[in-house]
């Protein structure tokens, strides 16, 4: 019995590795030719879609998160070289004392970025809702997605999926890259498993025009 029930768990170990492998494979597939590390060699878009993370890395506020400054410098190129007119900064802001969007808001005015170009997505709560309020909240069908490669690759792939024309610029990595590697990995099973049905994203609202 105990060596049966070793086979069992040794059969579903390997196929859940084989399932992390193949979603992956798929993903990075489908999405190399989308992706940018080069400002100058992006497509130009009207708009720009910031996904969001946390600032900090710390409680104390003390310690900035490599991945969200590496996320605001990107956009601020992307901008400054024409390649995006307006930025929409999408992230969660589900309690009065945690508002991504307002803080990379602050971040990209203080670098130079006009306050009427960017456009805030308080709801962006998951990758897949803020690709889905871009397109039927902002109207956009076309744009630029800004985050780090592993993010970008997920989001491409959601995108290519729901009638998007995207592409995306590459930020660079941050300190705990081998951690939201293997993270990012599960990230994209559940993924598959939210577009084979039809997730939607948790809130909608009034449609938001981009001139």
């Amino acid at each position: 019995m105990v060596k049966r029930l070793k086979w069992i768990l040794l059969v579903l170990v390997i196929l859940v590795v084989a399932l992390v492998w193949t979603v992956n494979a798929m993903v990075i597939k489908e999405t190399q030719g989308q992706l940018y590390y080069n400002v100058s060699s992006i497509p130009k878009n009207k708009v720009g879609l910031l996904l969001g993370t946390a600032k900090y890395n710390d409680k104390g506020r003390q310690i900035v998160n490599a991945y969200y400054q590496a996320r605001i410098d990107a956009a601020v190129a992307l901008y400054m070289a024409g390649k995006v007119d307006y930025i929409i900064v999408s992230g969660d802001n589900s309690t009065m004392y945690y508002n991504e969007p307002l803080l990379m808001r602050d971040d990209l005015v203080a670098r130079g970025v006009p306050v009427s170009h960017i456009f805030f997505d308080n709801a962006g709560f998951r990758t897949l809702d803020s690709i889905l309020r871009c397109r039927d909240i902002f109207g956009q069908t076309s744009f630029t997605i800004i985050s780090q490669t592993f993010h970008n690759q997920r989001a491409l792939y959601i995108a290519n999926h729901k009638d998007v024309k995207a592409v995306a610029i590459c930020s660079a990595d941050g300190d705990n890259y081998w951690s939201e590697t293997i993270r990012e990995k599960m990230a994209r099973v559940k993924m598959m498993l939210d577009l084979l049905l039809n997730k939607q994203a948790k809130f909608y609202g009034d449609k938001v025009d981009i001139p």
